[in-house]
């Protein structure tokens, strides 16, 4: 009932093909290994019944194929699920939302499913150099950001299941100085949290920190989110944790992350998405791209698991994609260029 790599195995029938291909699609970003594809017919006459941990079942009419139930509970003890919604369009809410109550079914069936980086994989990254390359330096026409003050820019840097390595790298190839701040948001146990902020902090400019209640994001600050409780920004920017979970499935919500902060910073608010599983950010993304926020995404091929970054790409909202160490180029790149715009509007206006 397990797949080569442990996962569970899931078994799929519909008689529409869109349908099957589409859960096939969702059930694979979930890491799942699907044994068996296809429409009541060929599961009737497959020679030997594959053995999956759960069925999918959705029939635009039963009655049109009597010997099906039957034949799955002669031949299976695992849990079958049925009626499942059809698929939207990919890339719309509805498919979002739908991927996100399929999950939360396959969940319930099969327990929690979503990978999470390990503490060995976490502590393997403290080995890992830059690959011979050093930090570049701040270009000349971005004013250096002084010590200790508050920033009025913010990205924030969602990941989950390989964001860790990637958004280490991305970090090490930032300039020191940034007039930026930023709010990362990953899926994480809760326990490896200070390995994660020994390892990130190693060799980039930019030191994670925990954040703390009341306080204000510096230029030059990695701020996590905890797993544990909601937080946001009260009215004068301050940071404020709130006394519920996080909504969804997983902590910290991103789409909330992107939300909580898109509310206090509005369009000085600006998102990464790097490597992980499942869709989280894919809802809110579109939502602070339409009100003028930068959305970007990590390039599938250089992504631990690229699910989570594909699906905000598939929504359309993506303005820039790239590797780590590209994302960090057009970072700086697109700072310098804000900050000549800010030195010719000021001389225009003298």
């Amino acid at each position: 009932m397990v797949g080569q790599f442990g996962r569970p195995r899931v078994g799929i029938v519909s008689d529409v093909v869109l349908q099957r291909h589409r859960l096939q699609e969702a059930t694979s970003k979930f890491g799942l290994d699907v044994c068996f594809s296809g429409d009541p017919e060929r599961l009737l006459g497959y020679p030997e019944f594959p053995d999956a941990a759960l069925w999918l079942v959705t029939l635009e009419d039963e009655a049109d194929h009597p010997a099906l139930l039957d034949h799955l509970f002669d031949h299976t003890e695992a849990s079958v699920l049925f009626g499942l919604d059809q698929a939207p369009k990919p890339g719309t809410k509805d498919y979002v939302r739908w991927e996100r109550r399929l999950l939360d079914k396959l969940e319930q069936e099969l327990g929690h499913l979503e990978e999470l980086d390990s503490e060995a994989s976490l502590e393997a990254l403290e080995t890992r150099q830059q690959g011979g390359s050093e930090a570049p330096e701040l270009p000349q026409w971005i004013t250096p950001a002084r010590p200790d003050t508050v920033a009025e820019n913010i990205w924030i840097l969602g990941a989950s299941l390989g964001g860790p390595a990637a958004v280490k790298a991305f970090l090490d190839h930032l300039p020191p100085n940034l007039p930026v701040g930023f709010v990362y948001a990953q899926h994480i146990d809760d326990n490896f949290t200070d390995v994660l902020a020994r390892v990130l902090g190693r060799h980039a400019h930019y030191s994670l920190k925990q954040a703390e209640e009341g306080y204000q994001i510096r230029n030059g600050d990695v701020v996590l989110m905890p797993v544990d409780h909601e937080w946001q920004f009260d009215s004068s920017g301050k940071l404020t944790e709130k006394d519920s979970p996080w909504p969804g499935p997983y902590g910290p919500s991103i789409d909330q992350v992107l939300l909580n902060v898109a509310d206090h910073y509005g369009q000085h608010c600006h998102a990464i998405l790097f490597s992980g599983m499942g869709n989280d950010g894919a809802l809110a993304a579109p939502m602070l791209k339409a009100y003028g926020s930068r959305i970007w995404v990590q390039e599938s091929n250089s992504c631990g698991n690229s699910s989570m970054p594909d699906s905000v790409a598939a929504t359309g909202c993506a303005g820039f994609v790239g590797t780590p160490e590209e994302l960090a180029r057009e970072l700086i790149k697109t700072i310098e260029e804000s900050c000549l715009l800010k030195g010719r509007q000021k001389r225009d206006s003298a």
